[in-house]
């Protein structure tokens, strides 16, 4: 079996058609003909049949193109990762991190390092905190910021790199917005807007709420800081928020208030495979990161 018999037996499932595989890889019909049909007997099976003009994959063809598919795809990922150790400023980060990090912290980091990495690419992956956990040990991406930073796991390894406080947050019009710094319980009675199961800085806020005394009542709830910060500022309620998702977007924004009592914040890592060497130009921008927080503290 070579090679180029599964880059033939790909191209003509996904056309489904010799003529137009043909053309595509720039060879003759007949060559693609020969090496479909070669592969066929080798395997002693028909990846496809006849179906008007076009070939269909065979039941069992569908189950060869999914394999053969994920081989070339490895394949694929082993020459690049070959370049990239040749010339790292030349390969491409694969970063996961939450939405609430994506207006400030990662485009400041981001910028910083391509300062002196101008060639180097990012492909960014935003998720909630299982989604980030899932595809880093799954390897969707390489390095994940994540909050909070787990302690331990069984299969990433996390590293801290800083602590942000979260401050109250409330319309204009509102009775605190004047104050300079408020206890959390001075909030009790009021609506809240939250973000929804799965986000992490649900639990943060709500265990707060908890510390002080109180059950926040939850007025509405989101997905994104954008929708917490508008609802907010719209009047909705009150919610708490950390100052990196504080930035203004629009021309609707809350009032932030310093929270004196409990101090509320939220941890911030960096997580990764474990037993497990990043790719060499990941392993450049993690050192980065490590410097780059260290300098901040």
């Amino acid at each position: 079996m070579e090679l180029r018999q599964l880059h033939y037996f790909v191209k003509v499932a996904r056309k489904q058609h010799v003529t137009q595989a043909a053309e595509e890889l720039h060879v003759a019909q007949s060559a693609v003909s020969r090496q479909i049909h070669q592969l066929e007997e080798e395997l002693g099976v028909d990846l496809f049949q006849q179906k008007g003009r076009n070939l269909q994959l065979t039941p069992v063809g569908k189950l060869f193109l999914t394999r053969v598919e994920g081989i070339l795809a490895d394949l694929q990922r082993s020459v690049h990762e070959i370049h990239e150790f040749l010339d790292p400023e030349l390969g491409e980060i694969r970063l996961g991190f939450p939405h609430s990090l994506g207006i400030h912290l990662i485009p400041s980091v981001v910028s910083q390092f391509r300062k002196n990495h101008p060639n180097v690419k990012f492909r960014f992956k935003q998720g909630m905190y299982n989604t980030l956990l899932k595809d880093v040990m799954e390897g969707e991406v390489d390095l994940a910021f994540i909050s909070p930073s787990p302690d331990k796991h069984e299969f990433v390894t996390s590293e801290h790199m800083l602590t942000e406080e979260l401050f109250a947050i409330m319309p204009s019009n509102h009775p605190l917005a004047g104050c300079e710094s408020i206890r959390l319980d001075q909030l009790k009675d009021e609506s809240f807007v939250l973000f929804r199961e799965g986000y992490s800085l649900r639990p943060i806020v709500w265990n707060a709420c908890l510390k002080a005394g109180f059950t926040p009542i939850i007025g509405f709830e989101g997905e994104e800081t954008d929708t917490i910060r508008g609802l907010v500022a719209a009047g909705m309620g009150v919610s708490l928020l950390p100052g990196m998702a504080l930035f203004e977007t629009s021309s609707l924004q809350p009032v932030k208030v310093k929270v004196s009592e409990p101090n509320v914040t939220r941890s911030i890592g960096v997580i990764r495979r474990s037993n497990e060497d990043l790719p060499l130009v990941a392993d450049v921008f993690h050192k980065f990161l490590l410097d780059y927080f260290k300098e901040l503290k």
